[in-house]
């Protein structure tokens, strides 16, 4: 087992947390109607955060590490299903993020707490770290991850000086084959409850949690909040028995309200605990999975981001269409007609003169200051005689209103209607562009919206997805309690 303190550390600490959760929460409760006939409902209760058609790992990474996403040394992206296996996800945050070309980029995977081994990882070392996580994993109907897992983003920020100071850290390895997935088995398999139960907590867990606190010098009873993954549902009761831990564990709450998102689950759990300690308090940060981690933290100020995932995870639109619930997780293959049947296969040359602006959503302001996208050699404005060059603007912070809105049921969408229209940029741009996220109202002219990373177009005949920006609306309706 590896074990560290704080004389060994130095000053190492998290600057900042995001936290990304999807518009829909799946109502478990009606899920496990639709499946009573079978004997497959589980236990039903909860909320199950549910993708969009145009969402993955990486979206969802790049969302929950936006607002804390300035001028990185280094970028981690942690996924167990991450879109492509021969292509650098932590690449595309970085163009998504419009970082310099020079930072570092990294991905990691092959278990589910691999985000907070990267963290653990930047802690140890001496550069300015971002680690962010995205899941969308697949999952097969009936079985208890359907409903149980979920889909989301967490990031963690990694430097000098922040807001939770690292003061002991263990770390464990262990090939306890609780859950596993391969190219010939994408869906998690997993083995029975109670061997895992048993298993991971009394060889993997307890002693990792117990090492901790031995490295940090404190009595596990000081622990004021947890981010523990737990290896199966319901078992942190026994986990803190057999610690000592009294304190809650907010992974537990997070699992309930949006279910177990894999490699992002342990950080969005500690913005959560962020939101909630005050300076002095500590807060304990595991991740399980072919081992463990354990972290310990002493909160020393006001966490940034931790307030927005507090309200991240309050925010959301209950789906209780089951069979639209379906179709959103790939489980249903609709036959959706002829129009669904269009070739959408992307260039690499394409990618290559153009990917940049595209995934950065970065236009162009011209000698007379007003900005465009895309741009061009010739500006748009009617009195541009000739080239000019142009200044590099990011339009995907930009916030903007709707000019324009067609809702399209003859165009396809996995998700219909396909919404689009013109958007208008505070800044004078003027774009084209399709709109995300709509409720039962839908969009109108006027509203006020928000710029999301999304998949543009997925040629699923070649395995490949292309990415940009749309159109959603800033503000999201509440959760009811």
């Amino acid at each position: 087992m590896s074990i560290g303190d704080a004389p060994e550390m130095g000053n190492r600490f998290i600057s900042g947390v995001g936290a990304y959760l999807p518009l829909l929460r799946m109502d478990r409760t009606v899920a496990a109607k639709a499946l009573r006939f079978s004997g497959l409902a589980g236990r039903g209760g909860g909320y199950r955060a549910v993708a969009g058609w145009d969402e993955d790992a990486l979206t969802l990474a790049v969302e929950a590490a936006r607002a804390i996403a300035v001028a990185p040394d280094a970028i981690i992206f942690a996924s167990t299903s991450a879109p492509f296996t021969e292509r650098s996800q932590a690449t595309l945050v970085a163009g998504a993020l419009a970082l310099d070309p020079a930072t570092r980029t990294n991905d990691v995977a092959g278990s589910r707490r691999c985000a907070v081994s990267a963290v653990l990882d930047a802690l140890l070392g001496s550069t300015d770290t971002l680690v962010t996580a995205g899941e969308k994993r697949p999952t097969k109907v009936g079985s208890p991850h359907h409903l149980g897992f979920g889909e989301g983003g967490a990031a963690a920020r990694v430097g000098g000086a922040g807001a939770a100071r690292l003061i002991g850290h263990a770390s464990l390895s262990h090939d306890l084959v609780d859950i596993y997935a391969s190219r010939e088995h994408p869906e998690p398999y997993a083995y029975e409850e109670r061997f895992i139960r048993e298993a991971a907590l009394s060889r993997v867990v307890v002693p990792t949690i117990n090492a901790a606190c031995a490295a940090a010098g404190i009595e596990p009873g000081e622990i004021a909040h947890a981010a523990v993954h737990e290896p199966v549902s319901g078992c942190w009761r026994d986990i803190a028995k057999a610690t000592g831990v009294t304190a809650p564990n907010l992974a537990t709450d997070l699992a309930h309200l949006a279910g177990d998102l894999g490699a992002a689950h342990a950080l969005f759990a500690f913005a959560l605990a962020c939101a909630r300690a005050k300076p002095g308090e500590i807060i304990l940060l595991a991740g399980f999975g072919s081992g463990c981690d354990a972290l310990l933290f002493e909160v020393t100020g006001t966490m940034p981001g931790a307030a927005d995932a507090a309200r991240m995870l309050g925010s959301g639109l209950v789906l209780q269409d089951y069979v639209r619930f379906l179709s959103l997780t790939n489980a249903l293959d609709l036959d959706w007609g002829m129009r669904s049947e269009v070739e959408q296969k992307a260039q690499a040359t394409v990618l290559g003169r153009y990917g940049r602006d595209m995934i950065g959503f970065i236009g162009g302001r011209d000698a007379a200051g007003n900005v465009q996208f895309p741009k061009t050699r010739i500006p748009v404005r009617p009195d541009a005689a000739g080239p000019e060059p142009m200044t590099d603007v990011r339009l995907a912070e930009v916030e903007a209103k709707l000019v324009s809105v067609t809702a399209d049921r003859l165009n396809f969408s996995p998700d219909p209607p396909f919404w689009f229209g013109l958007v208008q940029f505070d800044n004078g741009a003027r774009v084209m562009m399709e709109f995300t996220d709509a409720d039962a109202a839908g969009f109108k002219v006027g509203d006020a919206v928000t710029m999301r990373l999304r998949i543009k177009s997925h040629d699923r005949r070649r395995g490949f997805r292309s990415y940009f920006w749309k159109a959603a609306p800033i503000e999201r309706p509440t959760m009811e309690s």
